[in-house]
């Protein structure tokens, strides 16, 4: 596909995608040299800028590399899959086991770092869970993550809370449906309540012992239910 001037808006997006399909396509296979950035700034139409962040986004991709006083050059046609896209393609049972790993060791954490204001949220979100049970599924899985991003978050590790965000994507439509699969609400509408008021005693009690076996309990038995859906 030749290249050709863009459509005002979003410069940036238009220029990083026509770059991509030329690279994808293998108009320029690996090894080429792309054109300098004045060149492309002409033919796409655009400023030097949004060529510039346009070639970011390709070495993102993992599709380009800039070498200091050569240029840049085509290094993949096909373009790296990141994190995201990866936990979109899992399985929810493989997400799940990692998540019990992270998860376990944050609430460990939240029960010796939490402060009141982090006990006051986390409180809260087990009161919605709790009225999210006569809500949907959808209703009761995102009060149910609520409350899992709420003790993350006393665990004042910015990673870990990273790490839960990048996770709950591929897991929330995954127990949705596993929910209503089992039907796991039928005869508990609040199902888990127990596990998740253990979880919350503990960290409340600053017992962090206590509080990685009663998510470590409660996880693994939804992973089960996972496993064997």
């Amino acid at each position: 596909m030749p290249l050709g001037a863009l459509r005002p808006t979003p410069l940036v997006e238009q220029a990083t995608d026509r770059l991509r399909e030329q690279i994808v396509g293998e108009e320029w296979p690996v090894g080429t040299k792309l054109p300098g950035e004045t060149s492309l700034a002409r033919i796409l139409g655009v400023g030097r800028s949004t060529v510039r962040e346009a070639l970011r986004a390709l070495a993102g991709a993992g599709l380009v590399q800039a070498r200091q006083g050569s240029g840049v050059f085509v290094i993949a046609t096909s373009p790296r899959e990141d994190w995201s896209s990866r936990l979109r393609r899992a399985a929810v049972a493989d997400v799940y086991e990692v998540r019990m790993v992270m998860e376990v060791e944050a609430a460990q954490l939240a029960a010796r770092r939490r402060t009141d204001e982090d006990l006051g949220a986390i409180e809260s979100a087990l009161a919605g869970r709790r009225s999210a049970s006569d809500g949907s599924s959808a209703e009761f899985v995102d009060a149910d993550i609520a409350l899992h991003a709420a003790v993350v978050a006393a665990a004042h590790n910015p990673v870990l809370t990273a790490l839960f965000t990048e996770f709950v994507p591929a897991l929330r439509q995954g127990l949705i449906d596993l929910v209503d699969l089992l039907d796991l609400r039928a005869d508990e509408p609040n199902h888990g309540d127990a596990g998740h008021a253990a979880l919350v005693d503990a960290i409340a009690e600053g017992d962090a012992e206590a509080a990685g076996r009663a998510l470590r309990e409660e996880l693994r038995q939804t992973l089960t239910q996972l496993q064997a859906a």
